[in-house]
């Protein structure tokens, strides 16, 4: 492997929680089978796979450590690293930890969460090649997804000027916007989803810690000084990595640092963030129904544009519309599409319900 190599880094820690009951702690949404036959993880490794990529270097939580190895081996990939985090600290140190064990300085990192969606792989291949030349400069890269709606749950990125062949210097980055300033930047053009995907050399990365979050710098290099080490799996010092200030990668850095440039990409791009999102870029039957059985069995009769999934039970649907209905374990949810955001109020309900130890 050279340095010129892409080395795929693929964030494996999130939790999930948008999408119970299917997506629990013990098997977050990225270990599911949600789009495809293959589950997220393996979607997105395979993404970064052939002659300009290396093995893949995977940040994952400590729990789900045979899940990553048994996923990503079924598809025939071997990591060139598993970095198991004792704890969660956002993605900023989950990159640095990436960072730390890149196998040059000078290594192209490509960052990804592992639990989006791209339906036009070509189209991401194109914006990382047109990335690459001011990579290899020392920028640093993100990659903004065209929007088509006033999105008010991500962050967005205002483009400025360009400076080279289809990536433009980042003008500003902007927080989760209410609906009204969304419509307008939707309206004015020149704007991006912040879709959390970034292409930058491992060292510059690094340089831009050190400069901006040294704290974050020095906890998560005395967390890999002093990690075990088994095989490809990376233990980072749990005291050490608990040093670290817990903050994104777009606070810590991206938000500070000088050189930074953004490749606006249309791409079928979607972080499946809910089960009205799901629905919406599932394919549908001719009623609009969206449905999958994985391990169940599913039965709509005059029932219209309802996501239903299954993975034991048997659903069946009469007379019913615009519903959400998903069965995963002893677990049955039900609410009307548009409202699967307030999943976040049941799972704290369910909280303050269960009986206490």
């Amino acid at each position: 492997m050279t340095a010129s190599t892409i080395v795929p880094v693929i964030l494996s820690g999130g939790s999930g929680t948008r999408l119970w009951p299917m997506s629990r702690p013990e098997r977050p949404k990225q270990f599911l089978p949600l789009t495809a036959d293959e589950t997220m993880l393996q979607l997105t490794a395979r993404r970064a796979v052939g002659e300009r990529y290396g093995a893949p270097i995977v940040v994952a939580n400590a729990a789900h450590v045979g899940q990553v190895q048994d996923q990503l081996a079924t598809i025939g990939i071997t990591p060139a690293a598993v970095i198991l985090e004792p704890a969660g600290r956002n993605t900023a140190p989950a990159i640095a930890l990436a960072a730390l064990a890149a196998p040059h300085p000078e290594s192209a990192l490509l960052v990804m969460p592992s639990d989006h969606v791209i339906a036009d792989v070509d189209a991401f291949h194109a914006a990382i090649a047109a990335a690459l030349p001011l990579v290899g400069e020392g920028w640093l890269v993100t990659f903004g997804i065209a929007p088509d709606a006033p999105e008010t749950g991500y962050g967005w990125i205002q483009t400025g000027e360009p400076i080279a062949p289809g990536v433009h210097r980042v003008a500003r980055f902007v927080e989760k916007p209410p609906l009204d300033r969304a419509e307008a930047m939707l309206a004015a053009g020149g704007h991006a989803w912040n879709g959390g995907i970034f292409l930058f050399r491992a060292d510059m990365y690094l340089g831009a810690l050190a400069a901006h979050a040294p704290e974050m710098l020095h906890a998560t290099q005395t967390a890999m000084r002093q990690a075990q080490v088994e095989g490809i799996c990376h233990y980072p010092d749990a005291d050490a990595f608990a040093a670290s200030p817990s903050d994104s990668i777009d606070y810590a850095v991206m938000e500070k640092a000088d050189r930074v440039a953004v490749v606006p990409v249309a791409m079928g791009w979607s972080d499946v963030g809910s089960w009205d999102a799901l629905h919406a870029i599932s394919e549908t039957d001719p009623s609009g129904n969206a449905h999958r059985a994985q391990g169940g069995e599913v039965i709509a009769l005059e029932t219209t544009n309802c996501l239903v999934r299954s993975d034991g039970v048997r659903v069946a649907m009469v007379g019913v519309s615009d519903l959400v209905v998903v069965a995963s374990g002893n677990d049955v949810l039900i609410l009307p599409r548009g409202r699967s955001q307030e999943i976040k109020k049941l799972i704290e309900a369910m909280k303050e319900s269960a009986p206490k130890a």
